[in-house]
């Protein structure tokens, strides 16, 4: 089923779901059931599965030369979201990144989530490698989210890369990224907008946004898409503050604001479990809100740690 359809069933009943992140190499799928078990409880329609493209690391020959290796460090999406969903009978929602694919390394992709009855997708540019100062497209591949997302709505039109199908076509429901508080990379916030309004008008038929810890910057967000004209559903992503470095970490990484607030009550905090303690709270609090100022999905970024989401999930649905 689509996240917009399972929106609508809902009838304004705010849902739960989450973001796993698959395990590191040499580790197998129990490690995926260990986070989604302790979750399934709270009835959540759709799991989210991250994908991460591939990194590079210098190998040294016996002359001394350095010959450059691509390695992935986990594993693809599409047979973690199969297993999902057979195991749990729930939507699972691989993420569909730029980087680390071409063009049709991708339309095999689509082909394979359309096989596999997979109804949605999630659209992103996706992240440099670690030794990239910034993104650098894979050859043949996409620059950009939009590039990503015009394949995708042409797949959903039966435009392939190299055949047109009147009856062939895809449903893929696709949502794409929000930035409540500005992608990095955009010179404002009303670009930013622009960016995001052409992604609806492409096809874009939901946003999650990228975690935040001061609910108004979401209020402000949906009603300037609002007035912008964007009126696809539009879901806070979310994540509890766990150890004492993510205040420096969670800002460095993904461009976000720590309220003075909460910075102050983890920094006052004895020792990493205090802080998991403070974090869990905050977020039961800005959840709460959240609900009541009427959030379609609470969407958390488990990092593949069901305990603090399980805890938050308990205090509120």
């Amino acid at each position: 089923m689509k996240i917009t359809e399972h929106i609508e069933n809902a009838a304004g009943k705010t849902l739960f779901s989450f973001e796993l992140i698959p395990p590191v190499k040499g580790n197998g799928i129990k490690q995926i059931y260990d986070t989604i078990d302790p979750l399934m409880e709270f009835n959540p329609p759709f799991i989210d599965v991250t994908y991460h493209r591939e990194d590079y690391i210098y190998k040294q020959h016996p002359t001394g030369l350095l010959e450059q290796v691509a390695y992935r460090k986990r594993p693809g999406t599409v047979a973690i979201c199969a297993s999902i969903m057979n195991r749990y009978k729930v939507d699972a929602v691989p993420h569909l990144i730029c980087g680390g694919f071409t063009k049709e390394e991708t339309e095999n992709a689509l082909i394979d989530l359309q096989f596999l009855g997979i109804d949605n997708v999630l659209v992103l540019r996706g992240d440099a490698r670690k030794a990239d100062a910034s993104f650098i497209p894979t050859p043949g591949g996409h620059a950009y989210a939009t590039d990503l997302l015009e394949q995708v709505s042409n797949f959903n039109q039966g435009k392939y890369l190299h055949d047109n199908y009147d009856t062939n076509r895809t449903d893929f429901c696709i949502g794409v990224a929000g930035y409540p508080e500005k992608h990095f990379e955009a010179p404002n916030l009303k670009t930013d907008f622009g960016y995001l309004k052409k992604k609806v008008e492409m096809g874009a038929n939901f946003i999650v946004t990228q975690m935040f810890f001061d609910n108004q910057k979401y209020f402000d967000f949906v009603r300037t898409c609002r007035e912008n004209d964007i009126h696809v559903p539009i879901i806070p992503g979310l994540k509890p503050i766990t150890t004492a470095k993510q205040l420096i970490n969670l800002p460095k990484i993904f461009h976000i604001d720590i309220p003075e607030d909460l910075s102050d009550a983890v920094s006052a905090c004895a020792n990493d479990k205090a802080v998991k303690e403070c974090g869990i709270e905050w977020m039961i609090h800005q959840s709460k809100e959240l609900m009541a100022f009427g959030a379609p999905v609470l969407h958390y970024y488990t990092m593949s740690n069901a305990e603090p989401t399980r805890r938050i999930a308990e205090a509120i649905f």
